[in-house]
């Protein structure tokens, strides 16, 4: 276990110092794990097995629902809950944690985690993100947090944005072409044919799966919000059997896929998007990038994404753990990242549009909880 009379005086260090020792300090808390319970060194296995039943748990509850077994408020909680496991694999997978010698396995995986998430974008493009987003976190170029709201003031429209990656970049197109543009250009295109490439990524990236969940998504909502306006103003709309059918068919996708991918994405963005910060951030920094979100008032949207407030700030440090790893060992990851000046439920960011520049009054901006 990490001790804390082994921590040296953060003010002594530079912020390149201070990431090293933060780094060595989680890798050692997880190679200590490892040496107790060596059955995690199976880590492709653990992995498979994740994916797996996770897959079993969102066909389950689905099922469940079909026999009228679970109710609806029940089927859309419990598929989100397997869901954000999925993601978690998803984003491990990016990072070739899993099968980094069998490509085509984690590759394989990596679609499987699409199909089962549909409202996501494509994972192998999300991959050259993903990983620029490390690179550059909070820089103008860092478009993956930017596709989530991150930076965006708070108003109703970042709340609509914030479940809804397709409103996300429909209701912003000029900020979003530029995030783009950016990210672009920072790729440094070898030639027309690369550019081509990054430019057909972009404008594709939710096609197949995203682009057909998104176009039912949306259908349904306008279908329920016509059925709902209908009913209030007195209306007795007298459907065809086919359409009341589609309506059935519909209703049950809703409940068991896309009622639950907006759970689950609005509360991983809504995580994600505030515990980053972006547009004062110094390049590379990566005492800088994130904060440890994990007031307890946040629990409920914790939940959805394996409380990912609390442990993403970790990976950032030491990218090479699998998530539940990062749970596992953050008591001691965060005495470590406290000591050295990492922030704590910076609630001020809600305000600060996610820069991170304190105001004049930071004692008003800022709550850390000791």
């Amino acid at each position: 276990m990490i001790k804390q009379n082994r921590i040296p005086q953060s003010a002594a260090l530079t912020n390149e110092e201070k990431t090293a020792f933060i780094r060595k300090s989680v890798l050692q808390a997880g190679d200590e794990l490892r040496a107790k319970h060596r059955w995690l060194k199976h880590q492709d296995a653990i992995g498979a097995s994740i994916m797996v039943l996770s897959l079993l748990g969102m066909l389950g509850s689905a099922w469940l629902y079909y026999q009228e077994i679970i109710s609806w408020w029940l089927c859309i909680p419990l598929v989100a809950l397997f869901a954000s496991f999925i993601h978690e694999l998803e984003h491990d997978l990016i990072h070739t944690i899993y099968f980094r010698k069998n490509p085509k396995i984690n590759r394989m995986m990596l679609i499987i985690g699409w199909i089962a998430r549909p409202s996501t974008i494509n994972p192998l493009v999300r991959r050259r993100l993903h990983l620029h987003h490390h690179k550059h976190s909070g820089t103008e170029s860092d478009l993956e947090e930017r596709g989530i709201t991150n930076g965006e003031h708070w108003n109703v429209k970042r709340l609509i944005m914030t479940g809804d990656n397709k409103l996300a970049t429909k209701l912003r197109t000029k900020s979003i072409h530029e995030a783009a543009y950016a990210y672009i250009v920072a790729q440094k295109p070898s030639d027309d044919a690369e550019l081509k490439k990054l430019i057909h990524e972009q404008r594709n990236g939710y096609f197949p799966i995203g682009k057909i969940y998104y176009f039912v998504w949306h259908g349904w909502l306008i279908l329920q919000a016509t059925l709902m306006l209908a009913t209030l103003a007195g209306v007795s709309l007298v459907l065809p059997s086919a359409v009341n059918t589609a309506i059935v068919i519909l209703n049950f996708l809703a409940v068991t896929v896309m009622l639950p991918c907006f759970l689950r994405t609005f509360c991983l963005h809504f995580i994600s998007s505030n515990m980053h910060y972006y547009g004062d951030v110094e390049d590379g920094n990566v005492m800088q990038q994130t904060q440890v979100l994990n007031v307890w008032w946040l629990f409920p949207l914790q939940l959805f994404c394996f409380n990912f407030g609390a442990t993403h700030a970790i990976h950032h440090f030491a990218v090479r753990e699998p998530f539940y790893i990062r749970q596992w060992t953050s008591k001691q990851a965060h005495a470590v990242m406290r000591e050295m000046g990492v922030r704590f439920n910076d609630i001020g960011t809600f305000k600060r549009a996610n820069r991170y520049t304190m105001t004049a009054n930071p004692a008003v901006e800022l709550k850390i909880n000791n």
